[in-house]
């Protein structure tokens, strides 16, 4: 048994769908969640900036007493974990691996979309993995720069024209390709699911990262005996935490999140 906690971070709040899985599936665990809400989101930002973010969020975390951390954020774990992982002193685990290895087994003709912000898809990480294991498959990517604000905005409801109408334009070309395998390459797409289903179709499974970077990470560390809690830390407006959060989780918030000045680590 291992009673320390584990590490979450992501660029804003879309890290709390991975936070909601492991919830599910780890409730003796204690989670220390930070959501850089002050600078999201990542994927608009240089190679180099997302590196410097990347080492003062995990420098915080390191803070509390840590087993491990979970880079919830497409974006870091793309373009910044391999490196940074090599700085610290517990294991850190992203989620690009863990979607690409589902997406593999979950295909059946071989096309797979993937969608993310644009520092993921100009990484190319997503086609790197998928084709390590098949160089035949057929890996369709696109960026979807909207999706992020207008999640954190709680624009994410069937039925509201703006997002359906984005959802139409930027995966109309995915959904003519073919795919039958559809890689959520940003913890914050989990709660279009329900908009992007309805678009891309019954014969298109949907595999979304955070959830199951949460269910790798479970098989990875030494279990807590519990009792298990959550703290959460953002950057900037703690005071409209609680609503924001409910929506990513799925169950209410009674603690406001602690403010973080994170340009000090």
């Amino acid at each position: 048994m291992d009673n320390r906690a584990i590490g979450v971070f992501d660029s804003g709040l879309g890290g709390l769908t991975a936070v909601r899985r492991m919830h599910e599936i780890m409730p003796n665990e204690t989670i220390i969640y930070f959501g850089d809400t002050g600078r999201v989101p990542y994927g608009t930002r240089g190679r180099d900036t997302i590196i410097k973010y990347t080492r003062q969020d995990v420098k915080f975390l390191l803070g509390h007493d840590l087993k491990a951390i979970l880079v919830a954020c497409n974006t870091v774990s793309a373009v910044a974990l391999d490196l940074v992982n090599a700085e610290v002193p517990v294991p850190m685990f992203g989620v690009v691996e863990p979607a690409a290895e589902r997406a593999v087994r979950t295909t059946k003709n071989g096309k797979i979309g993937v969608i993310g912000t644009a520092a993921t898809i100009r990484s190319g990480v997503y086609e790197r993995r998928l084709h390590k294991a098949d160089p035949a498959f057929e890996v369709s990517a696109q960026v979807c720069p909207l999706f992020v604000p207008l999640v954190e905005n709680g624009r994410v409801k069937r039925g509201d024209v703006v997002i359906e109408t984005v959802v139409r334009e930027y995966l109309t070309p995915l959904r003519d390709k073919g795919v039958d395998t559809l890689i959520l390459g940003c913890t914050h797409y989990p709660l279009l699911r329900e908009v992007i289903g309805d678009f891309m179709g019954d014969g298109v499974t949907l595999i979304d990262s955070g959830a199951i970077a949460a269910e790798t990470l479970k098989t990875a560390v030494n279990p807590a005996e519990g009792p298990g809690g959550t703290r959460y830390f953002v950057s900037d407006d703690p005071t409209s935490f609680a609503q924001l959060a409910s929506l990513f989780l799925q169950e209410d918030v009674a603690d406001q999140a602690g403010l973080v000045e994170i340009s000090a680590y």
